[in-house]
């Protein structure tokens, strides 16, 4: 009896969902830089102050095994957006998504088809070339990973205002002296307030850079989170315990080695810092929604476009397989979803364009790959996968399944390594099972399901060849 008046209400919400999702035509896509899956209050940090995400979070359905698939260089946060925007698998983007062809088809493009107005501020991290055909507005756009020092820094934004031409000559390139997520979120806001937004269906993506470093928040955010109050991470290590493919790469050399208890303590105060001012600023983005009589009918996507290790494991960056490093936060919020639930069924970022098609009941291109998440946003038991892949070069891969094992083998070098975690009971990845006899059988399980689930990524690396390691192979790349 329980069954069924569960499955009636299900149904009966399904359909009212409908009726409301009718009346939706905006989207507004929220994305941050290097955020971990751990870095919201609500989900459990008592030492992090969210207070804008964790009021969204309240408003929507958060996804708490949403993960970015991979990529085959440290510019993780390259496919990564990539992949958000077109719905296609990272072994799919032409040089890991740092050129977008027209033969793949972005979500932006199809609603332009629809009559939306497409607008962009903060990060973009693949060719300009491609910039003007996604969007056809923005402003404070910002062309490359990441703002060094030496060129602004967070504080000094180096930005370009829209250029109709899509030529953004070096000459137009300015320098603010708003901090950047500020900037961006100053863009959105006038976008927002705009006749233009009022009187056209937008889809509005706002790409900070919070909080990659260079981690220079304001003094005000510097002086929430004094070091010697922050705890250190259960996985803490001063230094990985073998060769992983990736120890020299820049995010590792932003601390030293070995790393000591207080660095990391001061890199994770800084990095709580970003992340609250950039709260702020989303906050700052919402309530203009919802001033501008928007909200009823946008649907909000909040999500992070890698995580970040900051002294687990020895490792700063996010150039590993580890928890840490794949999965990320993803907030969905809209009329007629589900308010303050949460789902661990398994997502990956290139879902998200998927599940807007289909929110918005809109044909997607044959280029898309991934899968709707939208039955999960009706009912939060439901799952479209049993198993998580993911990707890091061409020597590093792993799978994990809903029982909670998690798999990663490595080929660095000619040297092989496996690990084995189960994640139900050390969700730190803190205790190796590989060389446990007993976990013989479920190693190979585990190597059968992630040779199958490699194929259908399109990662046509043969891990069964004893130098698979050795070279990257390119042939899946292609459109």
């Amino acid at each position: 009896m329980k069954k069924i008046l569960l499955f009636l209400y299900v149904l009966s919400f399904s359909v009212q969902a409908q009726k409301t999702i009718q009346k939706t035509k905006n989207i507004l896509v929220l994305y941050s830089d290097d955020q971990s899956y751990n870095t919201l209050r609500i989900l459990g940090n008592k030492e992090i102050y969210t207070p804008n995400l964790d009021k969204l979070a309240q408003q929507g359905v958060t996804f708490t095994q949403a993960h970015v698939m991979g990529g085959h260089q440290g510019a993780v946060c390259i496919p990564s957006r990539v992949m958000m925007l077109t719905g296609r698998y990272v072994n799919r983007l032409p040089g890991d998504g740092g050129i977008l062809p027209d033969s793949i088809i972005s979500l932006p493009e199809i609603l332009q088809q629809k009559g939306y107005t497409t607008f962009h501020t903060g990060k973009w991290h693949s060719d300009k070339a491609s910039y003007n055909r996604l969007f056809k507005t923005g402003d404070n756009i910002f062309f490359g990973g990441m703002h060094f020092p030496g060129d602004g820094g967070q504080d000094h934004p180096s930005v370009y205002h829209y250029d109709s031409t899509g030529e953004y000559p070096k000459s137009k390139n300015w320098h603010s002296d708003t901090f950047s997520s500020e900037l961006y979120a100053d863009a959105a806001i006038t976008f927002l307030n705009s006749k233009k937004a009022k009187t056209n269906p937008f889809y509005c993506y706002v790409a900070f850079t919070s909080p990659h470093d260079p981690r220079t928040p304001p003094k005000k955010y510097v002086d929430m989170y004094p070091p010697e109050k922050i705890s250190l991470p259960p996985n803490f290590l001063t230094q990985h315990p073998f060769d992983n493919g990736d120890l020299n790469v820049r995010d590792e050399n932003l601390i030293a080695h070995p790393r000591t208890e207080a660095d990391v303590k001061r890199e994770i105060a800084l990095y709580y810092g970003m992340i609250s001012e950039m709260d702020a600023q989303v906050g700052r983005i919402l309530e203009t929604l919802d001033k501008a009589g928007l909200r009823e009918n946008t649907i909000i996507v909040f999500a992070g476009d890698n995580g970040l290790a900051v002294g687990q494991h020895g490792l700063v960056g996010k150039q590993s397989l580890y928890e840490h490093s794949i999965r990320v936060p993803l907030i969905i919020s809209g009329p007629g979803l589900r308010r303050n639930v949460r789902s661990d069924a398994f997502a990956y970022l290139s879902d998200i364009s998927p599940t807007l098609y289909d929110y918005l009941n809109v044909a997607p291109p044959k280029t898309i790959e991934a899968k709707s998440l939208l039955p999960v946003l009706y009912d939060p038991s439901k799952t479209i996968r049993s198993s998580i892949y993911n990707v890091y070069g061409h020597w590093s891969r792993s799978i994990k399944t809903k029982d909670g094992f998690k798999l990663i083998v490595y080929n660095v070098r000619g040297k092989l390594t496996s690990q084995l975690f189960n994640l139900k009971k050390d969700p730190w990845e803190m205790h190796d099972l590989a060389e446990h006899k007993e976990f013989a059988g479920k190693i190979e399980e585990l190597r059968r399901l992630l040779k199958k689930e490699m194929t259908a990524a399109y990662d046509d690396l043969n891990i069964d060849l004893p130098d698979w390691g050795r070279k990257p192979n390119q042939k899946s790349y292609g459109s």
